[in-house]
């Protein structure tokens, strides 16, 4: 089994804490995402997988084996950098093939590789071009080729697409995808752009200061956001975070009153002040308005737009509208539907629970 175990591990310079006692278990086979802001750890844990990085304390487990003290090179993976790391005076061709004949594989073997990585990844015709004379994206491709012939059980990638323009980051990530669910390696793919996570991965653990906040499939994390950090993280505009009161079967945002179903009233409980959390997709403007407001400011992107409204308690929302023919001017505030809501708890910032196909569930960290 190529699973990969993190068992309580800790990883520190001096007194700064940088991963703080991770359990994690990333599954044979699987797309797992690494996903936070700068600072949170997570190229930290991707180089511990690699033997990059040594680990303070706790056990890192891979096919079982324990492999704090082993070596890189012992470990078998493939590893793709943000930095591209290509020898500039090689060609394409031994760029790609340089690891295999340091491994001393038949040439037959290096040939057999390296052709059907250069099909996969649209290189034919550019065996001997020198990096110099590639773009950026061309880079980037050959880095992939070069971790592709290793045919490693683990790959692991480095924000390898952070230095491509947009078109060729969606270009690269449908490879990406591709190359995957042709060889089917453990992908451990570190980034801080939440449309990569969110199209790229099986399951994506997200990471803030050093530790694991959720873990689970891009859908759970964007419907049922584990805490107040993953809600306004995941998501662009990010989720609306209102300060609300339960009483009398009710929810108070500012002077708006609104009735709480049994069944939200049942994840609520004894609780009176909450943080209650919709995303800009799922508001509604309206002349008729639940939570009444007064626009502030409207975005056009081209296929949306977004409207930012605030509130008569003073806070501030955000409204996406994609219907391009509506009067977005003419709103007095805004409603929305409790099939959408999130609720949080005001002093940790913890999801309180939320309603899946008539059920109570109390745990929104996923699996």
């Amino acid at each position: 089994m190529n699973s990969i175990v993190f068992e309580n591990v800790c990883k520190s310079y001096g007194d700064a804490k940088i991963v703080k006692s991770l359990n994690l278990e990333i599954k044979e086979g699987e797309r797992l995402i690494l996903l936070g802001p700068s600072g949170c750890g997570k190229t930290t844990t991707l180089r511990m997988i690699a033997g990059l990085e040594d680990i303070t304390s706790g056990q890192l487990k891979m096919g079982g084996r324990v492999v704090n003290d082993i070596a890189p090179g012992e470990r078998n993976i493939a590893m793709v950098f943000q930095s591209y790391a290509l020898f500039p005076h090689l060609s394409v061709w031994d760029n790609i093939t340089f690891g295999l004949h340091i491994q001393k594989l038949p040439e037959a073997e290096i040939k057999k590789r390296a052709d059907e990585a250069l099909e996969i990844l649209n290189l034919r015709g550019y065996e001997n071009y020198k990096p110099k004379q590639l773009s950026g994206g061309q880079k980037q491709r050959v880095a992939l080729c070069r971790a592709l012939v290793k045919q490693s059980p683990y790959f692991l990638l480095d924000e390898p697409l952070s230095n491509l323009d947009a078109q060729l980051r969606q270009q690269a990530r449908t490879e990406l995808v591709r190359i995957h669910e042709i060889y089917k390696p453990t992908m451990i793919y570190v980034t801080h752009d939440q449309v990569e996570a969110m199209t790229v991965a099986d399951r994506i653990v997200v990471l803030k200061d050093g530790e694991l906040q959720q873990i689970a499939a891009p859908d759970t994390i964007y419907r049922h956001p584990a805490n107040t950090f993953v809600a306004g993280f995941i998501g662009a505009p990010s989720m609306n975070i209102l300060k609300a009161r339960f009483d009398r079967d009710c929810i108070c945002i500012g002077k708006a009153v609104l009735p709480v179903p049994e069944l939200w009233r049942q994840v609520i409980g004894q609780r009176r002040d909450l943080l209650l959390g919709i995303r800009p997709e799922h508001c509604r403007l309206s002349e008729d308005a639940a939570v009444h407001g007064s626009i502030t400011y409207v975005e056009n992107t081209g296929n949306q737009r977004t409207v930012e409204l605030q509130l008569e308690s003073g806070e501030t929302v955000s409204v996406t509208v994609s219907d391009r023919n509506a009067d977005v001017h003419s709103s007095g505030g805004i409603c929305f539907s409790w099939d959408d809501v999130s609720l949080f708890d005001v002093t940790s910032g913890r999801n309180i629970g939320y309603i899946e196909k008539g059920e109570v569930f109390t745990d929104a960290m996923g699996s």
